[in-house]
C-alpha cells in the first residue's frame, strides 16, 4: 500500500508519526512549500500521479491539499484539522471531475483556535453528496497539534475502515 502523507504549513512528518504510517505501507512524504506554490493540490497530482497512490493523509495545509488529491486520485483520506473553509495562504481550489466520492475521515479538534472546526463543519455540511462515505471525528480536548496518541488510534481506526472496503 503507497501512503501519500502532506503536512502541514512549515511543518513535515515526525519521524515517530512516520513510524506509525509504515507499519500500514509504504510512506510518500514530500516538502511541501505552500506559500510559493499557489497549486499545491494540482502539483501534488502531477508529481504522484503516476505512483498508484491508495491513501491520502493529510494535517492542516496538508489537510485542505489532501481533500483534492484524494478526489484526483479517487482514493480514501484521513484529515488532521484541515484548512479546508480558510487557509492564511493563498491556494487555488482545484476541481476534479468525479461521479462517486471516496471515503474520508476528518478528525478535528474542539479546541483548535488555527483552523476553526465550526467552520470545517459548515464546509463539510456544503460537500456532501448522496455518494459520499465519510467519519467525524470530533475530540473535545484536541488543540491543533496532533499528539502521538491520538494519530496512532486514529490511523488505526482509518485503515480498518479502509480495510473494510468502506471506499
Amino acid at each position: 500500500m503507497k501512503i501519500l502523507y502532506l503536512h502541514g504549513l512549515d511543518s513535515q512528518l515526525s519521524a515517530a508519526k512516520r513510524t506509525v504510517l509504515s507499519h500500514y505501507g509504504k510512506v510518500l512524504a514530500p516538502t511541501i512549500n505552500y506559500q510559493d506554490d499557489s497549486q499545491s493540490a494540482e502539483t501534488l497530482v502531477r508529481q504522484f500521479g503516476s505512483d498508484e497512490i491508495n491513501v491520502v493523509i493529510g494535517s492542516s495545509m496538508g489537510g485542505f491539499a489532501g481533500f483534492y488529491v484524494s478526489e484526483a486520485f479517487r482514493c480514501p483520506a484521513l484529515l488532521f484539522n484541515p484548512a479546508l473553509a480558510h487557509r492564511s495562504v493563498l491556494q487555488k481550489i482545484p476541481t476534479y471531475a468525479t461521479n462517486s466520492r471516496h471515503f474520508k475521515q476528518f478528525v478535528l479538534g474542539a479546541q483548535d483556535e488555527v483552523v476553526d472546526p465550526k467552520a470545517t463543519l459548515r464546509f463539510i455540511a456544503d460537500w456532501l453528496s448522496n455518494s459520499t462515505k465519510y467519519d467525524i471525528h470530533l475530540h473535545p480536548d484536541l488543540a491543533h497539534r496532533i499528539p502521538i496518541a491520538v494519530f496512532e488510534s486514529e490511523i488505526a481506526n482509518f485503515f480498518s475502515k479502509v480495510s473494510q472496503n468502506v471506499q
